[in-house]
């Protein structure tokens, strides 16, 4: 083989190798960083892995706050409607956490009816709830109607 063609042929395949290596750093990225959203009904039907991380999304039930008396603990119930999980946060919540208003906890199960949030985000404003809860909601046939707490302002 002429030096100059094998030359070509050792680029050609360092090249090919590298963007090989490179795509399979992005997907592998990719795939540590993508989170699957999950309603409390999904929770129930399926076998979800302890400690896989995940999003968790519904409404707040009413009267299921409990806050700890000493530090930021703070434990609630998440439904879809049909099905409900308690989450436990330690951490500051949203300002506009409420009961009856839906969230998204960002976490893993510790059983399969305990989720440990890390995250906990709440709607931003009287008729926003994220699309993952909506559909998930209208799926379990529960119609998602916000609070108007500020009607005539």
């Amino acid at each position: 083989m002429h030096p100059t063609r094998k030359r070509r042929m050792i680029g050609l395949l360092v090249i090919i190798a590298g963007v090989g290596l490179a795509s399979a750093v992005t997907f592998y990225a990719l795939r540590q960083n993508m989170l699957f959203f999950v309603s409390p009904a999904d929770i129930a039907e399926q076998q979800l892995p302890m400690g896989r991380e995940f999003r968790l999304g519904g409404l707040v039930v009413p009267g299921s706050v409990k806050r700890a008396e000493d530090g930021l603990a703070v434990e609630f119930q998440v439904t879809d409607g049909s099905d409900s999980v308690t989450v436990n946060f330690d951490g500051i919540l949203p300002d506009l956490f409420r009961e009856g208003q839906g969230v998204i906890a960002r976490g893993s199960l510790e059983t399969p009816e305990r989720f440990m949030a890390r995250e906990v985000l709440a709607k931003h404003d009287e008729n926003y709830m994220p699309p993952e809860v909506a559909e998930a909601l209208e799926e379990r046939g529960m119609h998602y109607r916000p609070n108007n707490d500020s009607e005539g302002g």
